[in-house]
């Protein structure tokens, strides 16, 4: 029979080989996109001073434009809106009914009047104001995962980060044209179109920032009161 101090040794060795393992892609969507293998061609003799395994492209453009090539975004996100709305509307309604006459007096109900007045009135006063502010800095590196027919690059990537007892992502998506791509392979992210940022927590703080599902319903629109 194992003792204790060998199951706690399983344990943690169990618990160590688990930490070193790699974090397991949740979407294999956003999986990096490799480069396009080149076609097999037939197997020539190198000379003397070129190698073609060891080529470099010397005056080609080192900018992303093929599929598989990496790009820096830079994230420059920033939104700020605000909306208020008033509303009065005031009613008031007063309508006054004659009693009629028989034989030249006029009638009466126990000794009183049969005149009937009734007036009503009906006020609302409503405001509301509503203000929303956003910013996002930062860069992620992507990869080309299409070049559409006009020669504009379709990109996506994301960037997991592993903090003390949370993780964060970042994923980017969009349409990057090659004459907005800097010299130094950046682009900004107000000049990717269709982009799709995406910033998210996992973990102790994520959850500690989360209402529970009894908080959430007392707050929906299920809630009668």
């Amino acid at each position: 029979m194992p003792t204790l101090r060998t199951l706690l040794l399983l344990a943690t060795v169990a618990a160590l080989a688990a930490c070193a393992m790699p974090m397991p892609r949740d979407d294999m969507a956003w999986a990096p996109t490799p480069p396009a293998e080149p076609p097999v061609l037939a197997e020539q003799a190198d000379g003397a001073i070129y190698h073609e395994a060891q080529s470099m492209e010397l005056f080609a453009d080192p900018r992303a434009h093929r599929v598989g090539d990496i790009l820096t975004i830079a994230l420059v996100e920033s939104t700020q809106a605000s909306k208020k709305s008033a509303t009065s509307t005031s009613k008031k309604d007063k309508t006054a009914i004659t009693a009629p006459t028989l034989l030249g007096r006029a009638l009466t109900l126990d000794g009183r009047s049969a005149d009937i007045n009734a007036q009503s009135g009906n006020n609302f006063d409503g405001n509301g104001s509503s203000s929303q502010s956003n910013q996002l800095t930062g860069q992620i590196t992507v990869t080309v995962a299409q070049r559409l027919s006009n020669g504009n690059l379709l990109v996506r990537g994301e960037k997991w980060l592993t903090i003390n007892q949370g993780q964060e992502l970042v994923r980017v998506s969009g349409i990057v044209r090659p004459q907005d791509i800097g010299q130094d392979n950046i682009v900004p992210s107000t000049r990717v179109a269709d982009a799709r940022i995406g910033y998210t927590g996992r973990g102790t703080l994520a959850d500690a920032n989360t209402r529970g599902w009894l908080s959430r319903f007392f707050n929906s629109k299920w809630m009668p009161y």
